[in-house]
């Protein structure tokens, strides 16, 4: 938590540092450089203070959910489609529907949401990058072999613990009786063989595709990127915690937003009904990593073409 705040408080002085920057430049300061394109988008943030400690709850005297119009690089912003994927039909792999039921909200966004979100992107000044993984789907093609040229050698993995026949039997345990269950296990595995992109989410010429952070660096710093901006799925799963998932861009210096009808969750049975986990995932990002922004608004400030100068 200490290295979190550490680097919340770096980018709140970073922040200040600009926008004094952009007060300089605007009141006439001479020699100043040219300030980067900027775009107008209405911004979802958290506002987590002030706890009010003469309330029963204290986090009740929280603003909560804020939106307000912030600006955004034309330059230095991207979109991150993460494992927007075809997994077949429950008929097909009834197992891995059985641990996976986010899947059909996940369609349904793929087919409604994903193609005019997509559309706005590729006519717009910000690239588009896929990051993937689960399997070989996308290896043959262009947006994949530009990364792995430009990031080069994979890093070595981390050292590992060794195991012990205790710790190899509660892993057992938890497979079996709680995540994802034996008896899922041959659909999902079957599932997985077969995973390509979904037909709405498929890379179009040579935009970017990377399998990890390391290449999804290398793609961001070619393009001179420092803010990814998340879509696919889930919120609270693989675009946190998977590879070239906003845990490990944070690490690389970039920030991290995601784009809220463009998602969905992992979702327990009590988070289900109201989709609890998905509203968790997204202040935990607002909180930790970035912003939350409305597709609708999103896509029709990439679509105007009125440019406004920030710093």
């Amino acid at each position: 938590m200490k290295a979190q705040m550490q680097t919340r408080r770096e980018f709140l002085s970073s922040t200040t540092a600009l926008s004094v920057a952009g007060a300089l430049e605007a009141s006439g300061a001479s020699q100043a450089p040219t300030p980067p394109e900027g775009i107008e988008i209405p911004a979802w943030f958290y506002q987590h203070h002030d706890a009010d400690y003469s309330l029963d709850v204290p986090e009740a005297g929280f603003g909560g959910w804020k939106r307000a119009p912030l600006m955004f690089s034309r330059k230095h912003t991207a979109v991150a489609l993460m494992h927007a994927w075809d997994t077949g039909t429950r008929e097909e792999y009834p197992g891995w529907r059985r641990v996976v039921p986010y899947i059909p909200r996940a369609n349904a966004i793929c087919r409604d949401v994903l193609p005019g979100l997509l559309a706005a992107v590729r006519e717009s000044d910000l690239p588009l990058f896929h990051v993937v993984g689960g399997g070989d789907y996308y290896k043959g093609l262009p947006g994949y072999q530009r990364a792995v040229t430009l990031a080069g050698p994979e890093p070595p993995a981390p050292n590992q613990v060794e195991s012990d026949p205790i710790r190899d039997q509660l892993a057992a345990y938890k497979r079996a009786h709680g995540y994802p269950g034996l008896h899922n296990l041959e659909d999902i595995d079957r599932g997985f063989a077969r995973l390509d992109f979904a037909p709405q989410a498929r890379p179009v010429g040579d935009e970017g595709i990377a399998e990890n952070g390391h290449q999804l660096f290398a793609l961001c710093k070619e393009k001179g990127i420092n803010h990814l901006i998340y879509a696919g799925f889930a919120i609270n799963w693989c675009l946190l915690l998977s590879p070239g998932g906003m845990a490990e861009m944070q690490k690389y210096g970039l920030m991290c937003s995601a784009l809220r009808q463009a998602t969905t969750a992992v979702e327990n049975k009590a988070s289900a009904p109201e989709q609890w986990c998905k509203e968790i995932g997204l202040w935990r990002v607002a909180l930790a990593f970035g912003f939350v922004l409305d597709v609708d608004d999103f896509c029709a400030a990439l679509r105007s073409r009125q440019t406004i100068q920030t710093g």
